[in-house]
């Protein structure tokens, strides 16, 4: 854990080996932008979620939070309430320090709709979403907003999930939009991605990799290489990173 410095006014990232992050590099631009000079933004990587208290509890000058993988389920029982938004989703990737406790927003699902919407086309009208975190609850929340049919593919699917070893061509050929909420990929592990029959993607699958660090993934790499259209998550980070910031600042 880093030790927060003396500032009026810090923020940060909570999550599990996030050095890959781009989050505090952007914050601080974003703060040398505005001439903030009593602002940090600071990697919060905690081992386990028991350390939330301690960090939290430590801390005099924190003001907000971001949240990523694996906390964005597991920091909810440490906050004092939910808007509604986040809680009809079940995650949180924004917390707000308050006179009241802490509050928790989820600003992915504002990040990803506004990032993926462009990119929508008539065909588009049932997705996959690999992975059932708590990033996958935001995709879900944006696909039914967006009437979107969707299903999770797990690894451990439950009623209503398909696994990774159902995924067909008659299946793929269905499911056009392709979302990836799972780490795979993620820098430094550059070569891995989810076990998907890519030789099944044709000019009409949308893949979406909610990953930005590389800015193509070998997930991606493989749906360019058929001709789908492709997405990271460099401009879904952006968007959900400016409404974390509206939020603290409200």
């Amino acid at each position: 854990m880093e030790k927060i410095e003396n500032n009026k006014h810090s923020f940060g990232l909570v999550g599990k080996d996030i050095s890959y992050s781009f989050s505090k590099g952007y914050f601080a631009k974003k703060f040398e932008d505005l001439a903030l000079e009593d602002h940090t933004y600071e990697n919060f990587d905690l081992q386990s979620i028991s350390q939330f208290k301690e960090l939290v509890h430590n801390s005099k000058t924190l003001k907000g939070l971001n949240v990523t993988i694996p906390y964005k389920e597991e920091v909810i029982p440490f906050l004092t309430s939910l808007n509604k938004k986040a809680k009809k989703i079940g995650a949180v990737n924004t917390i707000r320090f308050t006179k009241k406790g802490l509050k928790g927003y989820n600003t992915d699902a504002y990040g990803f709709k506004k990032s993926i919407q462009p990119l929508l086309n008539k065909n588009h009208t049932k997705a996959l979403i690999l992975g059932t975190g708590g990033a996958s609850k935001a995709i879900a929340y944006v696909f039914k907003e967006l009437k979107i049919k969707y299903k999770f593919v797990s690894r451990s699917p439950k009623k209503k999930q398909f696994s990774y070893d159902d995924l067909d061509q008659k299946i793929l050929s269905k499911y056009t939009v392709i979302v990836n909420c799972t780490p795979l990929g993620t820098h430094p592990d550059i070569e891995q991605k989810p076990a998907i029959p890519y030789q099944h993607l044709n000019e009409n699958h949308l893949l979406f990799d909610l990953i930005y660090n590389p800015e193509k993934t070998a997930f991606l790499q493989e749906g360019e290489t058929k001709g789908a259209t492709i997405c990271n998550g460099y401009s879904m980070l952006e968007l959900q990173a400016e409404k974390s910031w509206k939020i603290w600042n409200s």
